[in-house]
């Protein structure tokens, strides 16, 4: 059973580039409301998609460095990461089939 990894300064690089599978990171905060529309959705792919996809959140209040590291500018940010590197990337509260699609890509 998957469940989002809770990411931050610390173990980014362990959870998310040296992932030896895809990695899908949401940058939300609790202010957010899209980020809260969108909260639903990201805990079922972490179900869906377990061991296939690991499927982190990162609060941008947490990890502004990080934000700033991968050009965050507006939340939810969601990006992909495939080997250390991102390969995708979505701005906004987008529909669930969207991001199905986008994941199975990367398998």
């Amino acid at each position: 059973m998957g469940a989002a990894v809770i990411i931050n300064e610390g173990n980014f690089d362990a959870e998310v580039l040296k992932s030896n599978i895809p990695v899908l990171v949401d940058f939300w905060a609790e202010w957010c409301g899209p980020c809260k529309m969108v909260l639903p959705i990201i805990e079922e792919l972490a179900v869906e998609f377990s061991g296939k996809v690991k499927v982190c959140k990162a609060n941008v209040d947490e990890v502004q460095e990080l934000a700033a590291k991968f050009d965050v500018m507006s939340i939810p940010t969601l990006l992909i990461f495939k080997n250390g590197q991102v390969v995708d990337q979505m701005v906004g509260a987008l529909p669930k089939v969207k991001l199905v699609e986008k994941l199975k890509a990367q398998i």
